[in-house]
């Protein structure tokens, strides 16, 4: 099992700047991807950015120079800098560990952008 917990959410106004932390425990020796995942009301969650453990990094369209996905894996974290924030990145974030053949989320973290 592995347990994943983010901190970071909050409510911004737009062009502003958030930063998402995840923290990963328990069975982690086998997690290869890390990444973010969100999930607006009425829609389905989506892949935000991810990284491989060897630091390979892809980003959805969306948020492409916008955010920044970096990994520790000495402290087994994951971060996600997300800057010049917009309406539509209102969401809730989800932490995922790929541990093959399972994948893992936390709980999630609430961001909204909104004047």
């Amino acid at each position: 099992q592995v347990q994943l917990v983010e901190s970071g959410g909050g409510l911004v106004h737009p062009g502003g700047s958030l930063r998402l932390s995840c923290a990963a425990s328990g069975s982690i020796e086998n997690i290869y991807d890390m990444g973010w995942y969100r999930q607006a009301p009425g829609k389905q969650r989506e892949p935000v950015a991810t990284t491989t453990m060897y630091g390979t990094t892809n980003y959805a369209d969306s948020v492409k120079g916008r955010f920044t996905i970096s990994r520790d894996n000495a402290k087994n974290m994951v971060y996600l800098q997300m800057n010049s924030l917009k309406p539509e990145d209102t969401a809730v974030y989800y932490c995922m560990a790929d541990d093959p053949p399972l994948l893992y989320y936390g709980q999630g973290t609430q961001v909204t952008v909104s004047s």
